[in-house]
């Protein structure tokens, strides 16, 4: 007994001391995790370019890829610069109506004619700070991307000496299988995860804009983008990139009920995705609880910030596929997992098939 609570408690000490690390080293770890994401990513699409695509060969599809990823990046970077400057060319129209919007709603609330005009309230929160804080976030953004290119660089540079490693360091063959059955399972679990995240965030970003241009709200394009990039961060993503949209209409209409119309059409849309096909969809791919994941979310979004966000069902999956090897911190991974096998339906269905025992008739 003694020997059992001295281990856990060097476990619980050592799981603190990592996360401590992880926060205190957040500007070298943020750049790096993003990168190894990006490489899953690039290698999953090379994949479904190889296996889709015949006249795509390997030694090609790798390049092509990162090639297309560039250019949606790009093309997203675009996007988000020319809706940006629309913006700042609305503002003569924006500010006048914004100043209706308040005014109507202080003689609402009774407070007479003491409400400040937006001119007074941005005079108020010192522009000057305000710019300063936007232009270092840009500059702290410009910086972390770099890193990130240069960290995904050498990661697609050293890819290839990752299997003499592996043999190097599991010189039995059983532990390299098992080595590498981690590893292929960590993948699939972040290439489900992206494949889960990307249909569904595409599904509430194209019947948004449908909603948008039926009612003709401006910059629709810009804000179907938007909630498709936010649908990225789980649970509470989408539904925040679909608040802002609804919330710009108000601004943009003189009645009321065009911006109740998006508002709650966007909250319908989001609502029957999220809670229909979203929890389908992610039981069967990635088998993760949603507790666990709304706890991850909130841990690694205080952990490293929106990068945290972004990461924190990767991370979660990779923490239940390595916790789901050791007996001490098996039970931990079956909390973690949506139907208590962390190890994956679909990996013991693999192993079935290539010894002939698979029966699909089998639950």
């Amino acid at each position: 007994m003694n020997s059992a609570s001295a281990r856990n408690a060097v476990i619980i000490l050592a799981v603190v001391a990592a996360f401590a690390a992880a926060y205190w080293l957040r500007g070298i770890l943020t750049p790096l995790a993003l990168a190894v994401f990006l490489l899953i990513m690039i290698d999953g699409f090379a994949r479904t370019l190889e296996r889709r695509l015949p006249q795509v060969s390997r030694k090609t599809a790798t390049p092509l890829a990162i090639v297309l990823s560039l250019l949606v990046l790009s093309l997203s970077l675009y996007v988000v610069a020319d809706n940006m400057t629309s913006f700042v060319n609305q503002l003569n129209v924006y500010v006048p109506r914004l100043n209706e919007r308040l005014a109507a709603v202080a003689a609402g609330l009774g407070l007479g004619e003491e409400v400040p005009t937006i001119q007074q309230l941005i005079g108020r929160l010192n522009p000057g700070q305000v710019v300063a804080t936007v232009a270092n976030g840009l500059q702290n953004f410009a910086s972390d991307f770099i890193f990130v290119l240069i960290y995904l660089g050498f990661l697609l540079a050293t890819r290839r000496s990752f299997a003499r490693k592996v043999r190097a360091l599991f010189p039995d063959p059983d532990q390299r299988r098992e080595a590498t059955e981690v590893v292929e399972g960590v993948r699939r679990g972040v290439e489900k995860y992206l494949w889960v995240q990307t249909v569904t965030g595409a599904m509430i970003a194209v019947a948004s804009y449908a909603l948008m241009a039926i009612m003709g709200e401006e910059n629709a394009w810009f804000w179907a983008f938007f909630i498709f990039i936010t649908g990225y961060v789980p649970i509470i993503g989408a539904a925040v990139g679909t608040i802002a949209p609804g919330l710009f209409a108000f601004v943009q209409y003189d009645t009321l009920w065009q911006p109740l119309v998006i508002l709650i059409g966007l909250q319908a849309i989001n609502f029957f995705v999220g809670n229909v096909i979203y929890p389908r969809m992610q039981g069967e791919s990635l088998n993760l609880d949603p507790v666990a994941v709304l706890l991850a979310l909130a841990f690694f979004g205080a952990l490293w910030g929106i990068p945290g966000a972004f990461l924190s069902t990767p991370l979660t999956v990779t923490a239940m596929i390595i916790l789901a090897q050791f007996k001490g911190t098996r039970w931990i991974a079956v909390l973690m997992s949506n139907n208590g096998n962390p190890a994956g339906a679909d990996r013991a269905r693999e192993r079935e098939a290539e010894k002939g025992t698979y029966n699909p008739a089998k639950p």
